[in-house]
């Protein structure tokens, strides 16, 4: 399996999950990984999942995979999520590994934003300060925008990241108005991607759901960012910034994906981040294609 760029279909359309690169996550930037990611969760209950689930003990650093995906329905060339850009030394891989595949940034038809974070619209701006996919129309929640262009992620965030985000988001989403979309609820983008409100990471995250002669794929961006948030529905990351509304759209992706018998994708899960829902007794389980 190639690491950076893997093709799947999905009924007759071509799709690639491709790697923008990866991101440690580590103290002193951020808490340990158990903290980062279940931030409440008790101590007693890690360590009763830790051997399922292979937690390292102990656990010093999540590497976490960054992974967009492209969709080609035959007449749209769809890029969902943009990567990281420059964050990292270790981000900003996913033009290169677009062109590696025959993909200029010319041929993206559109462009979905799942949500405002710094991994997921970090490249919609190139080092020339213009769109990186310059004929694209790009699209994200309406919910989405005004968080991140009114104020209200300067009152609502907190923390060391709070500058970040901000500055990553006036970087990635002002140059793009011209060329904006806004999705106001759950709509059609084109014909076979469709959008599911799904807030909680931020209040107005979207996912995906991709049909194609009965075949259903779901993207789940950022509600799920390991494993363990199949299991325990209630464990929320620092990064959620609604956590209370976590849970309940972690459900009803769930339900959805379980319903369809949909391939799942998920964002920051071991590439390809492709993989199966399944329920054992009332727990819900993740199934990596890999596995």
């Amino acid at each position: 399996m190639n690491n950076n760029c893997y093709r799947f279909k999905v009924g007759d359309f071509q799709c690639m999950a491709v790697s923008d690169g990866f991101h440690t996550y580590a103290p002193p930037d951020f808490p340990p990984p158990e903290v980062l990611l279940f931030a409440n969760a008790s101590h007693e209950s890690l360590m009763s999942i830790q051997p399922k689930y292979n937690l390292p003990a102990p656990w010093t650093e999540w590497v976490s995979p960054y992974i967009c995906l492209v969709i080609d329905t035959g007449k749209y060339l769809v890029l969902v999520d943009t990567g990281a850009g420059g964050l990292a030394d270790t981000t900003g891989k996913l033009l290169k590994n677009l062109r590696d595949e025959n993909i200029a940034p010319e041929d993206i038809d559109i462009v979905i934003n799942t949500h405002g974070h710094p991994d997921h619209l970090g490249g919609n701006i190139g080092t020339d300060g213009n769109p990186a996919f310059p004929k694209a129309r790009y699209f994200i929640s309406k919910v989405e925008w005004d968080f991140w262009t009114s104020g209200q992620a300067e009152q609502k965030l907190e923390g060391h990241s709070k500058e970040i985000l901000l500055n990553t988001a006036r970087k990635n989403l002002a140059p793009i108005r011209n060329k904006l979309d806004l999705v106001d609820q759950e709509t059609d983008i084109v014909p076979g991607i469709s959008t599911i409100t799904a807030p909680g990471h931020t209040p107005g995250q979207i996912a995906l759901a991709v049909t194609s002669k009965n075949k259903k794929l779901m993207c789940f961006s950022d509600a799920f960012l390991h494993p363990v948030h199949m299991e325990m529905l209630e464990w929320y990351s620092i990064f959620d910034i609604v956590p209370d509304m976590v849970a309940n759209s972690r459900r009803k992706l769930l339900d959805m994906a379980s319903a369809d018998k949909a391939l799942v994708f998920a964002f920051h899960f071991p590439f390809p981040g492709l993989g199966h829902i399944v329920r054992k007794g009332k727990l819900w389980h993740w199934q990596s294609i890999k596995s």
